[in-house]
């Protein structure tokens, strides 16, 4: 069974900049996290972007549906900033059919140490080999179906609801 990451940016690949106390992008961190994890999945990571998903388009989201339809893997995690990634995943049910796609993302970045992203990593490699075809958000443990999923940004957790 292989699976297909793509890579759009979102919290779980941020850094601190120690100097301006800013958040950057530079590289994504997947693959030491699955290095780390010491996964023997059969795992393909391709970056589309890098980007805060509060700046995401809607040619973003595009690109990002061309992409899974144009895989050849039927099992795609996606690794998103969380702002947005309930209405991706609903862009995604519309436009990608016959595949199985799990976004995921982190609240803290994977390089704070006390993030939640390697957490969701799991879940997301283990719901992603587990679940019938159909376009899923998985996050805090839980899968949600993507028509059925809201960020809670008082609680900081994701839960089922529109948005």
């Amino acid at each position: 069974m292989s699976i297909r990451f793509f890579v759009t940016g979102g919290t779980f690949d941020k850094e601190y900049n120690e100097l301006t106390g800013e958040l950057f992008f530079k590289e994504t961190h997947l693959p030491e996290m699955l290095a780390r994890s010491r996964s023997s999945l059969d795992i393909t990571v391709r970056t589309l972007m890098m980007i805060d998903s509060l700046l995401m388009t809607d040619e973003d989201r595009e690109l990002i549906a061309h992409q899974c339809r144009s895989a050849a893997e039927d099992k795609i995690v996606i690794t998103h900033g969380t702002d947005t990634m309930a209405v991706t995943a609903r862009v995604l049910s519309e436009k990608v059919k016959n595949k199985t796609i799990v976004l995921t993302g982190a609240m803290i970045p994977y390089k704070f140490g006390s993030s939640d992203g390697f957490f969701n990593l799991g879940n997301a490699l283990a719901f992603v080999q587990t679940l019938p075809h159909g376009v899923y958000v998985v996050m805090n443990g839980r899968a949600f179906n993507s028509g059925n999923v809201r960020k809670n940004k008082q609680t900081g957790v994701f839960e089922e609801g529109g948005s």
